[in-house]
């Protein structure tokens, strides 16, 4: 029973049926497909935009490092938290595809940048000084590393204060799906009204076999042309996208991706209160998506390792657990079991 990363969840029936249909006949290469036609559209309907350039991946990694790529100079900053995703888990793929752009790392609650470190970021910026090498990027995380909601007030009282410095805004939403799913408010109200420029918004994590989408959102758009071209240089331009953008078009129609979401978030708040009823768990963060992070007694964590059941360590004495849209109410009943 794994509660290791809702990455090892298979893809969605739905997803795998799209993919046997895309598979028909000749289609134009590089983007220009009927698929990513149809996802463009589904974006923008989705996002309540027209104002809206996009560039599918296979990776949240290649989003993200692209979408920076396109937001900031090789000798500027991104500040992002000291515990987000780009700086943790990416390899120095953001530095790598910017052609060496410095994170910035902040400090902050579960996960969360504080609003006063970042006003001490701000400040300290100064262009014009040769030695420093200034922040022209702030890229959020949501769900944060801590499986935590930033709200759409909480992203605009840090994105205001960043966009009145100069930066561009960066929104890592690899598990953006579960984030709405808690929140209850649309894509455009976490993102662009909230003062986002773009977005990396992941459908891997939720359900497709692999498609997070690089989205620039209004002034931003003029760039478009440059993340094409940093897209092809990188490598990240398939010839046959169709089969990426087919993923994400079963996912947003109808809104699967979004049901699928709830799922998860329901059987993680779920396992939440097995694990604290039967395992001496105690909440590490808060659990507002599909992750939930806890203390164990030892030899809890002992029993549930010998009744076959996945979950991470995590740094500061914690432990994650991972629900996925295939987890039911069997999985989160092994653990119960496992305490019998």
């Amino acid at each position: 029973m794994s509660f290791l990363s809702d990455t090892g969840a298979p893809a969605h029936p739905a997803v795998i049926d799209a993919l046997s249909q895309a598979n028909d006949g000749i289609a134009s290469s590089y983007g220009a497909d009927d698929e990513t036609l149809r996802l463009t559209a589904l974006l923008k309907d989705l996002f309540e935009t027209d104002e809206l350039a996009i560039w599918p991946c296979v990776s949240g990694t290649a989003a993200n490092a692209l979408v920076l790529s396109t937001l900031v100079a090789a000798d500027e900053a991104i500040l992002c938290h000291r515990e987000a995703h780009i700086e943790r888990d990416e390899r120095g793929a953001p530095e790598f595809f910017t052609g060496g752009a410095k994170l910035q790392l902040l400090d902050g609650a579960a996960g969360k940048i504080d609003l006063a470190a970042l006003s001490a970021a701000l400040s300290a910026i100064d262009r014009d000084f040769v030695h420093e090498t200034p922040a022209a990027c702030l890229s959020l995380t949501n769900l944060t590393e801590c499986g935590t909601a930033y709200s759409p007030a909480d992203i605009s009282a840090r994105t205001g204060p960043a966009k009145a410095a100069g930066l561009t805004c960066h929104l890592d939403g690899a598990r953006l799906a579960n984030a709405l799913a808690h929140l209850k408010c649309s894509p455009a109200d976490l993102t662009w009204r909230a003062g986002m420029d773009a977005v990396s918004f992941g459908l891997t994590k939720t359900g497709a076999m692999g498609c997070d989408i690089a989205i620039l959102f209004g002034e931003a758009t003029e760039r478009a042309g440059m993340m094409r071209a940093r897209a092809k240089r990188a490598g990240h331009m398939p010839p046959k996208m169709r089969y990426i953008s087919a993923q994400g078009v079963a996912l947003l129609e109808g809104g699967l991706w979004l049901a699928l979401a709830r799922h998860a978030n329901d059987m993680a708040s779920a396992l939440f209160e097995t694990l604290v009823a039967h395992a001496g768990a105690q909440a590490g963060y808060p659990t507002h998506g599909n992750e939930v992070f806890v203390t164990l007694p030892e030899d809890a964590a002992d029993r549930l390792r010998a009744a076959g059941i996945g979950f991470y360590p995590w740094p500061g004495g914690l432990y994650r657990f991972v629900a996925n849209w295939t987890t039911g109410r069997n999985d989160i009943d092994a653990i119960a079991r496992a305490f019998a």
